[in-house]
């Protein structure tokens, strides 16, 4: 596996000053906005996609650094009730899709989206219980006509291009835990597939192990984000994992996101990336950081220390009865 970063995180800097900060703290990958909520603001596809130069030009920003581009992101809801909303999201994912075509990236992060409660709805829906009645009728209704249509035809254009798509397991959009990744990719076929971030994880009272071994047992693994989630102990009785208080509210809100290593120990990271390992995820462990407590800085470098030395592996000494 190899260690690398979701250049969001450094977004306030020019691409060549984040990449030469990303180099020098020896990580191998970076991972690119492209559009929706992360922003494009290290990559243009627009601009990419009509200058063959540029584009050349921009490969070799990372190629002489030693660094791989891992994904390319574009957290956006395809699916939402407003067409011209949801027509902004599409194209740029689509675009994003042909870009990482030309790049040779192999894979594309996203979020499924969330559709409205019926054709003329003006906001998502997101349902989360199956009574009254009308909840469950309306999570029948946004899988059978909005959200399976959507991503099978969007998967088969991703496909043809070689190309995987990673989503993100995250409340408040349709897919959000392994059960309904896996729906999804039964019925849209094989190149949908999960970002597993444990911190979403965490917060909704998944345990992230088990659902490495379930997607990774599927074959749907593509993708995973480091990142941590602290649940207060007091404050979570009060207002359940669905607390609604905004993220800036620290001191009261149920959970927390954190950097690696400040939600859970060095063991359950070791613990998570031993699972990787064993249902044989290989490919790159990318660091996010949205912790209200840290400066970037700060929780860059501490996400860092933690995983960089989970991630390297000694050559197995000859054993001695040989």
């Amino acid at each position: 596996m190899k260690l690398g970063v979701f250049s969001v995180l450094l977004q306030q800097l020019p691409l060549e000053e984040a990449l030469d900060i990303i180099a020098s703290k020896g990580l191998d990958a970076v991972e690119l906005g492209t559009g929706g909520y992360p922003g494009n603001h290290h990559c243009k596809p627009d601009e990419l996609l009509a200058d063959a130069g540029k584009l050349k030009a921009f490969k070799q920003q990372f190629e002489s650094r030693g660094l791989s581009i891992s994904a390319l992101s574009c957290h956006g809801n395809p699916l939402h009730p407003q067409k011209a909303v949801a027509r902004q999201y599409h194209d740029e994912f689509m675009k994003t899709l042909d870009l990482a075509e030309r790049l040779e990236v192999p894979v594309v992060v996203g979020f499924s989206g969330c559709p409205g409660d019926s054709d003329d709805a003006k906001v998502p829906n997101w349902p989360v219980a199956p009574w009254p009645n009308e909840y469950g009728e309306l999570l029948a209704w946004q899988w059978e006509q909005k959200v399976i249509p959507y991503w099978k035809e969007t998967g088969r254009y991703a496909q043809d291009k070689g190309l995987k798509i990673a989503l993100e397991m995250h409340g408040g959009f349709s897919v959000h835990t392994p059960a309904t990744l896996l729906k999804l990719r039964d019925a849209a076929g094989e190149a949908i597939g999960a970002n597993l971030d444990p911190s979403h994880m965490w917060w909704q009272g998944i345990d992230p192990l088990q659902a490495i071994q379930i997607l990774g047992r599927a074959g749907a693994l593509h993708y995973f984000h480091a990142k941590d989630t602290v649940i207060d102990p007091v404050n979570v009785n009060r207002y359940g994992v669905t607390d609604m208080q905004p993220y800036t509210a620290l001191l009261d809100r149920a959970w927390n996101f954190r950097s690696v290593g400040y939600g859970h120990d060095s063991k359950t990271w070791a613990d998570l990336i031993s699972t990787l390992r064993l249902v044989g995820y290989d490919y790159v462990i990318s660091i996010e950081h949205e912790d209200g407590l840290m400066s970037v800085g700060e929780g860059f470098s501490k996400a860092v220390d933690t995983l960089k030395p989970l991630l390297i592996r000694e050559p197995a000494a000859e054993m001695w009865w040989v």
